[in-house]
C-alpha cells in the first residue's frame, strides 16, 4: 500500500485504533473520512484533526451500511481505501439473561458490517486497499469475551480468502492484528495496562512501508505463529 496520497474510510474512526489510524494517515498527507455511531465522539475527532471529514452511520444495520456507501459513491468517489476497524466488545458469559442480544450485536457489527461492506466498496472503480483489522484475539480466545473472540477468528478466516480471491484484481488485501491496547475496547479501564495506540499504529506504518500484508505488534506476533502446543499454552495463561 502507498502511504500518502490516499482518499480513506475508516469505520469505527472516532476513537481507539480508528482515531490513531486517522491521524497517522493525515500526517502522510491522505484525505481521511471517518464513520461511527456517536455525534459527540466525531465532534471530538474533528476537533482534534480539523481536516477529518466526518460521517455518522450505524452499521449495525444493513440500511446504515447501504446509505453510508451510496454516500461516498456519490461524494467521494475517488475513496481508494477501506479500512474495516468498526467493532463492539462484550465482556459476557453464556449464562446472562442478554447474552444473545449481546452476541447478536457483535455479530452484526463485527461480522456482517465489513463483509457487506467489502462487497459494496470493491464495487467503487477507484478501491485499490481493503485493510481488516482483526485481533490476536483471533489466534488464542479470552473466555470473558467468548463471542468477540469468534468474530475476530471468522474475521482472520475471511480476509484470508478475500486476499486469495482478489489476488488478480488491482485491489490490495491487508489484516492489522493488534493485541489489547489502551482503548476503551469493552468498557473505560478495562486496558488501560496495556500498550499505547500510537506504538502499535507505528509499528503497523513500518511494516506497512515495508510491503508486508499481515500486520502484527507484541504478543500478536505470537500468537499468530504459534503452533497448536503454544496457543493451548497460551489459552491456559490468559484462562486461568
Amino acid at each position: 500500500m502507498k502511504l500518502a496520497n490516499n482518499k480513506i474510510l475508516i469505520t469505527g474512526g472516532a476513537t481507539g485504533i480508528g482515531l490513531g489510524l486517522a491521524e497517522r494517515y493525515i500526517q502522510e498527507n491522505n484525505t481521511v473520512i471517518i464513520c461511527g455511531r456517536r455525534e459527540p465522539a466525531l465532534q471530538q475527532a474533528l476537533e482534534k484533526l480539523p481536516s477529518v471529514i466526518t460521517k455518522t452511520c450505524d452499521l449495525s444495520h444493513e440500511e446504515g451500511r447501504i446509505e453510508l456507501y451510496n454516500w461516498i459513491a456519490e461524494n467521494h468517489s475517488d475513496l481508494n481505501v477501506l479500512i474495516n476497524n468498526a467493532g463492539i466488545q462484550n465482556w459476557m458469559n453464556i449464562g446472562d439473561d442478554d447474552f444473545y442480544e449481546k452476541a447478536n450485536d457483535e455479530i452484526s457489527t463485527n461480522i456482517l458490517a465489513p463483509v457487506h461492506l467489502t462487497k459494496l466498496f470493491t464495487q467503487l472503480d477507484a478501491l485499490d486497499t481493503i485493510i481488516n483489522v482483526t485481533s490476536g484475539l483471533a489466534f488464542v480466545p479470552l473466555s470473558a469475551v467468548p463471542v468477540y473472540c469468534g468474530t475476530k477468528a471468522f474475521m482472520r478466516s475471511f480476509t484470508l480468502s478475500l486476499r486469495h480471491s482478489l489476488k488478480d484484481s488491482k485491489i490490495e488485501v491487508i489484516e492489522m492484528i493488534p493485541p489489547a491496547l489502551n482503548t476503551d475496547l469493552g468498557g473505560k479501564g478495562i486496558h488501560n495496562a496495556y500498550p499505547a495506540v500510537s506504538d502499535f499504529v507505528e509499528s503497523v506504518f513500518e511494516q506497512m512501508k515495508a510491503g508486508k500484508t499481515e500486520l502484527t505488534f507484541g504478543t500478536s506476533g505470537d500468537r499468530a505463529k504459534a503452533n497448536n502446543d503454544a496457543i493451548s499454552e497460551y489459552f491456559n495463561r490468559m484462562n486461568p
